[in-house]
């Protein structure tokens, strides 16, 4: 009885390659069928002979149905219709079409483009992604997609000239931390965002937030786009769109950095300031309309130089750092990433000797100092890395490591109005509470303060509001504090520096040159001793009555003399301030809020 080949299941017949009567090696295929659109081939297990064929090519078959009879042997020369080896070396065709699309989105295929931005001492946006990313890590989502323009432009046109719809995302591994990567092409429409644009912006942060992963994201050019005639259906104002928030709905959620290069306006300037920190090349323009909108909104006419340049933002505290190019802007993010995101290191690091705190300080009290070099000193070696250094000058914010372990680092500098907090300092020390806490960093305060600035023109400023500020960023705070009282430490001022009042810290310090006061010792006697004071006569005997009464409160608060008070914890040698701080950290774990969204001023 001959053997058969019958359909698997419910099919079509598609084809019958082996005509009755011929012979077949094993390995042909005897018979192609349909099944819910797919082919599906059925071969011969062993050499032999079509007997009879039962069907016909588009029969309808059930499952069973006899589409051959075979007999089975070796009945003459078979022309085997096995598949010949594969010669791996060959493209198909269709990934020949896809390489050719990839292609057009390189550097190398984009001559006049890659040319511009060297013209302007820039960078491309290739080339920024390829140094943050580890090599070989970045997987890039919505590589092939073009402006929404093929009404009326070809999809090769698009292809060559809207490589991407003008931005870079996907996922990477930045120094082996998994982050999400942003990088606006602003060679393609000057940057603008169009609607498969915001597409991809939606999808990288929908991931971001889905998996917790850090954001870096490169924001460059003007605003929406107008230009793209396909999406007319979709949106018209195009109000409804989600990135903005889709990015705001981040901040204290993950860590988020923007790089600013170039010309920064509107939409693209948004993101920057939704971000943790802005990091801005010198030669930078970042602001809410950019030269267009100002002549449409017949505001002047003005060279995209001249809106919003970092000698305005810097000083403004509108960017948080400002270098030499986007080399330096990458390698900043890096850093910030390594501290806010990276947790504690396992690296044994040799710590300056501490032994140099001893001798930071001025033996006058009344001398002024750099509190960097003591930072540096009590930090790892090479860690601090400060942020809006020119805005708010007497407060000195910025991220370190202390044995291995971020912390965010507060501090006095002494050089400018002698540490006293005023507006801009409040602003720039409530803000960055909120960004330490909100990604679990514990905080480490350094007090040489004498209270807040005072005065009419100060007031003029609404400085009530502005220092009040930084009490409700103290007082929400989840993360530890540890507080070492360098020198002065006088009335609101000492006590906002240190979350509140010299007991919100888990571990309050004071070296042996510490002062406590309700307010400035001078400030105090002429206040208390008013009428003492008038009451003498003779100047010189008043000025030695006054500088008496000054030693005297000074004495009396003195750290060795006001430890008895018990408003700090303990007086210690400064070359024990790293070992007691790191004891009061593994104590206190911090928690880190995490979920509020940080203040962007």
């Amino acid at each position: 009885m001959p053997d058969v080949i019958a359909a698997p299941m419910a099919s079509t017949v598609v084809s019958l390659p082996v005509p009755a009567g011929s012979s077949f090696a094993a390995g042909d295929v005897l018979a192609v069928v349909d099944v819910m659109k797919m082919q599906h081939q059925l071969t011969a297990e062993s050499a032999g002979r079509i007997l009879e064929i039962h069907v016909g090519v588009g029969d309808h078959l059930s499952e069973g149905d006899v589409i051959v009879s075979i007999e089975v042997g070796d009945h003459g020369p078979a022309v085997s219709r096995v598949d010949q080896p594969i010669d791996l070396d060959v493209i198909p065709p269709e990934l020949a079409d896809l390489h050719r699309a990839e292609r057009l989105t390189s550097d190398e295929q984009r001559p006049d483009a890659v040319a511009k931005r060297r013209s302007r001492g820039q960078r491309t946006a290739r080339e920024n992604l390829a140094d943050l990313c580890d090599p070989g890590t970045f997987v890039e989502y919505g590589r092939l997609a073009v402006a929404a323009q093929r009404r009326h432009r070809s999809l090769d046109d698009l292809r060559s000239t809207t490589p991407a719809d003008g931005i870079l995302t996907g996922v990477g591994t930045i120094d082996g931390r998994r982050c999400a990567v942003l990088v606006v092409d602003a060679t393609v429409i000057a940057g603008t965002q169009g609607y498969w644009h915001h597409q991809k912006i939606d999808r990288i942060l929908e991931i971001a937030e889905r998996d917790h992963l850090p954001v870096v994201f490169f924001p460059e050019g003007g605003g929406g786009r107008p230009s793209d005639p396909d999406a007319a259906r979709v949106f018209t104002a195009g109000l409804h769109i989600t990135s903005f928030s889709a990015f705001a709905r981040l901040s204290g959620r993950v860590p988020l950095v923007a790089v600013v290069s170039g010309r920064c306006f509107a939409g693209s300037a948004v993101f920057a300031g939704c971000a943790d920190v802005i990091v801005a090349t010198a030669d930078a323009n970042l602001g809410m309309a950019g030269p267009a909108m100002i002549e449409g909104g017949g505001m002047g006419t003005y060279a995209p130089e001249q809106v919003g340049p970092m000698s305005v933002h810097a000083p403004k505290g509108t960017v948080d750092l400002v270098v030499a190019d986007e080399a330096a802007g990458v390698a900043a993010a890096k850093r910030y990433l390594a501290l806010v995101a990276g947790g504690a290191t396992s690296e044994n690091v040799e710590p300056a000797d501490q032994r140099e705190l001893r001798h930071r300080l001025p033996s006058d009290r009344r001398q002024v100092y750099d509190m960097r070099p003591l930072l540096d000193v009590l930090a790892d070696p090479g860690s601090v890395f400060e942020l809006r250094r020119p805005f708010g000058p007497a407060a000195i914010t910025a991220l370190a490591r202390i044995d291995g372990r971020a912390v965010g680092l507060i501090a006095s500098d002494p050089m400018h109005r002698a540490g006293a907090i005023g507006p801009d300092e409040a602003d720039k020390l409530a803000r960055f509470l909120r960004l330490c806490d909100a990604h679990g960093l514990p905080i480490v305060s350094l007090c040489d303060c004498p209270g807040f600035m005072v005065g009419p023109e100060v007031e003029e400023a609404g400085h009530v509001r502005h220092v009040s500020r930084l009490f409700l960023a103290g007082v929400r705070l989840t993360v530890p504090i540890v507080a070492v009282i360098v020198r002065k430490a006088y009335g609101l001022g000492a006590m906002a520096l240190v979350g509140g009042s010299l007991h919100a810290p888990r571990l309050t310090l004071a070296w042996p040159t510490a002062e406590i006061g309700g307010m400035g010792l001078e400030g105090q006697v002429h206040l208390g001793m008013r009428r003492e004071l008038e009451a003498i006569a003779d100047p010189t005997e008043r000025q030695a009555a006054f500088e008496r009464a000054v030693e005297n409160l000074l004495e009396r608060g003195r750290a060795v003399t006001s430890a008895a008070h018990l408003e700090f914890d303990a007086v210690i040698d400064p070359a024990d301030t790293r070992r007691h701080i790191t004891a009061a950290l593994e104590a206190a774990e911090p928690i880190g809020r995490g979920r509020d969204p940080i203040d962007a001023w």
